[in-house]
Order: structure tokens, then C-alpha cells, then sequence
């Protein structure tokens, strides 16, 4: 399995485990026989656009947007021609509220080339069914994958919203990396503390005050 040049070799181990090749004879079968998202060569997407160790921020999601054509890999994301999902609408608005920025595109390959690392906690989901893959491996698999950007010397800026992505502290050193953290961006959470967050400020001025390259949102 290929994903990326450092993920590779910092994942080789991983995919040897056997709850991995479990997690493998399900996925497959789950694609042959059921509409799946998001398609099956965008599963690994976070991992293809954003090496190991170019990666600068994690944004972290649940589990991929269960409608036709809107999961592609990238948590939060939807390809072009789709219609925006509202907690998108929701990081959109409060984008523009933190830095003034009107955003128009909703696929955020952009932001993953820049060093983002998108990536959902469960990396597939069976169509107008939310959660349907949750408890199958992939948890264990993402989780390595935070921990491995946790092994780094160069700091991480982890992004936590909601609950399910706030359970994901304990992995992460805070001697060595960041955490941005607040109510997911959902309708029913948004109002509860991510609106008014202003992430994005937030993560900038953590890179300048870090030596790197901020991130043109």
C-alpha cells in the first residue's frame, strides 16, 4: 500500500498488524457490496496530499460526509459541485469573522497542500448512514497516526473541535505541540463556543511565532 513517501516508512509497522488486515477484508467487501464513500482510490487522500513530515496543522473530523459525491478524504471537505455541508457553511463563517476572509471554494485540497493534515477519524462510511463504519480499526489506525506526529520534534498544531476530537488530548504531548480547541462546528455545537474561537488567527500566529510558513486560507 502506497499513501506517501515519509508516511510509508513511518506507517510500515501499522500495516502489518492484524487488526489492519481485518479492517482490510471488511472494507473491501463493504465496497463490493454497498455504496460506500468516499470512493475507494481517495480512502488515504490527508495521507497523499500532506507527508509526515510536512505537516503543520491537524484538523481533525469524525467520519466522512455520508452523501453522493461529497466525501473525497479530506475531512471537512467536499468536492466541487457539491452543495457546502452546514458545518463547513460554519468554519466558512467563522473564517470570515476572524480574518475577513470570504471563502468560496469548498474543497480544501489547498489547505492539505499547504500542510494541513485533514483527517477524519473514520476514513469510510456507508452511504446515508452516519457512523456505520466506527469501531472497525480505523480508530486505531488514525490514532497511530496522531501519535507518530506526536514523536516529532517539530511542533503540531492540533486542531480539536468537539468532543469526540477533544478525547484525542492525551495523545499529544503539550511540551512539544499546540492545541486549538473548541464546540465542533455542527449546527446543533457551533453556538456553543466555536463561533467567536477564531482559529485561524490562532494557528497563524502560532506558525510566525514557530519560524513557519502561515497558511493562506
Amino acid at each position: 500500500m502506497y499513501f506517501n513517501e515519509k508516511w510509508d516508512i513511518v506507517l510500515k509497522d501499522e500495516l502489518k498488524k492484524e487488526y489492519f488486515h481485518k479492517l482490510g477484508v471488511f472494507v473491501k467487501n463493504e465496497y463490493k457490496n454497498k455504496t460506500i464513500f468516499p470512493k475507494y482510490d481517495h480512502i488515504f487522500n490527508a495521507l497523499k496530499l500532506t507527508d509526515y513530515d510536512k505537516v503543520k496543522v491537524v484538523i481533525l473530523g469524525q467520519d466522512p460526509y455520508h452523501g453522493i459525491n461529497e466525501a473525497h478524504g479530506l475531512s471537512f471537505s467536499v468536492q466541487e459541485g457539491v452543495s457546502r455541508p452546514p458545518s463547513l457553511n460554519n468554519i466558512f463563517k467563522e473564517l470570515y469573522n476572524d480574518l475577513g476572509i470570504k471563502r468560496e471554494k469548498n474543497d480544501l485540497t489547498d489547505w492539505a497542500t499547504q500542510g494541513i493534515l485533514l483527517l477524519n477519524s473514520v476514513l469510510t462510511v456507508e452511504k446515508d448512514k452516519a457512523f456505520s463504519h466506527q469501531g472497525k480499526g480505523w480508530e486505531i489506525f488514525t490514532d497511530t497516526i496522531i501519535q507518530k506526529l506526536n514523536e516529532r520534534e517539530e511542533p503540531v498544531i492540533f486542531v480539536l473541535w468537539g468532543n469526540s476530537a477533544r478525547n484525542k488530548k492525551q495523545l499529544i504531548d503539550l511540551k512539544k505541540h499546540y492545541i486549538i480547541e473548541s464546540a465542533h462546528p455542527s449546527p446543533l455545537s457551533a453556538n456553543r463556543g466555536f463561533f467567536g474561537s477564531k482559529p485561524f488567527s490562532k494557528i497563524n500566529k502560532i506558525l510566525k511565532e514557530t519560524n513557519q510558513k502561515e497558511i493562506e486560507w
